[in-house]
């Protein structure tokens, strides 16, 4: 059987999660729309075994699909990078990339320690971040209106617009406290804001979406119901951006934004954005 020419096998091989290799691979491969990528991770290589497996699984894949699948490798040892790389395939090992430049611009070594990046993590950085996982899961939907002076920012937008994700994304990546509350036909109605956000408008962001985008999204959840109605969608997303507009709350449509998009435009608005110096 041949592989259609624009298909192509990814695997993602690691001495640890492969979370890394796998989140930069999709940055890479998302610049090329007209291929379509099927990936396998591979995490935990940290061995000759291992590697040796790993070879016969991509040779396997070149054999069977008729074209090399394409790698992205981020191990650490090089004896196991070695072996991996007697594979038949297209290696794009990320390590090598970027370290070894780095070593020569340091002028030192690099420690070459497998799953170094997890280490590098403090254990209080770990912990805010379990702290904020827990507030967001707490405060989400508006479900729960104590502790709101904690949070960091807090989403308001119609239901379904992507709030809880970008919420529970905000806290994971960077133990942001974010709250989140939805604006439903009764505000609309009353023409303000939920009375629990109003003292803490300077943390609100809100989220807008197309309505024809959020009728096939509700559609899922609750099919032919006025919930999910086109009519209801256009209605209820204007009324919440005329709202937002009033009350000069920044907002982001998320019709055509990735998670990590949205999040980093929340980050930047809102002031949370921490990390620079200049």
């Amino acid at each position: 059987m041949t592989i259609p020419p624009l298909e192509r096998i990814v695997f993602i091989i690691s001495d640890g999660t492969g979370i890394t290799a796998e989140t930069f691979s999709h940055s890479v491969l998302s610049q090329f729309e007209s291929v379509t990528f099927k990936q396998v991770r591979v995490p935990f290589v940290d061995s000759i075994e291992k590697a040796d497996a790993v070879v016969q699984r991509i040779n396997r894949c070149s054999a069977d699909q008729g074209v090399p699948p394409i790698v992205f490798t981020t191990l650490v040892d090089s004896e196991v990078l070695a072996r991996v790389q007697l594979a038949t395939a297209l290696f794009l090992d990320m390590f090598g990339a970027f370290v070894e430049p780095l070593e020569h611009y340091l002028d030192m070594k690099s420690s070459h320690s497998i799953g170094k990046s997890h280490k590098a993590v403090s254990s209080t950085h770990y912990r805010n971040r379990i702290e904020a996982i827990n507030f967001s899961l707490a405060h989400d939907d508006g479900q729960f209106i104590t502790g709101l002076a904690q949070a960091d920012v807090i989403l308001v937008g119609v239901s379904r617009c992507g709030k809880t994700p970008t919420s529970l994304y905000l806290a994971m990546q960077y133990g942001v406290k974010a709250a989140n509350f939805p604006l439903i036909p009764e505000d609309f109605e009353r023409g303000g804001l939920p009375s629990t956000v109003i003292p803490f408008r300077s943390k609100l962001f809100g989220l807008t979406i197309q309505p024809e985008r959020l009728s096939e999204i509700r559609h899922e959840r609750r099919p032919d119901s006025k919930y999910s109605s086109l009519e209801q969608c256009r209605y209820e997303v204007g009324e919440a951006e005329r709202l937002m507009r009033r009350d000069s709350i920044p907002m982001l449509s998320t019709t055509t934004k990735s998670i990590e998009e949205i999040s980093t435009t929340v980050l930047q608005e809102v002031g949370l954005d921490k990390h620079s110096a200049y």
